[in-house]
């Protein structure tokens, strides 16, 4: 697939991230900013590009992501999520490994709403009997 860009979507609560993977050095930008500059947490961003090691793929593609929404773990979780769906958009022969490790799964939870009557989703107010 030489010069051709692959794309997968991830998604974790209400983060969505855009992954567009092409053939290169291994350079990771998300949101045009370096990976590293943007997710300042190190094991945050071992999380995000752990389907690239996985396959052992992590200087053989040039990484470009589009995030938003939610907090920055929601967004590594959504771009572990879209890295690992492109990488099988690329080869089939890399989902064996990749659902090996759990990284092919949407993670479904997301936040309970809030509901009248209540301090938050489940909290009450303090009960007085007297």
């Amino acid at each position: 697939m030489a010069n051709t860009s692959t794309n997968g979507l991830g998604r974790r609560k209400t983060a969505v991230a855009r992954v567009f993977l092409k053939p290169g050095t291994g350079v990771i930008t998300i949101n045009s900013k370096p990976a590293d500059q943007y997710v300042s947490l190190k094991y945050l961003l071992d999380r995000a590009v752990k389907p690239l090691h996985v396959v052992a793929q992590e200087n053989n593609f040039d990484v470009n992501i589009n995030v938003k929404g939610g907090g920055i773990k929601g967004q590594t979780e959504a771009i572990s999520l879209g890295i690992a769906r492109a990488l099988i958009k690329i080869d089939e022969a890399n989902k064996p490994a990749l659902k090996a490790e759990k990284l092919t799964t949407r993670d479904p939870r997301m936040v309970e709403r809030k509901k009248f009557g209540k301090k938050k989703a489940r909290k009450s107010f303090q009960f007085s009997k007297r």
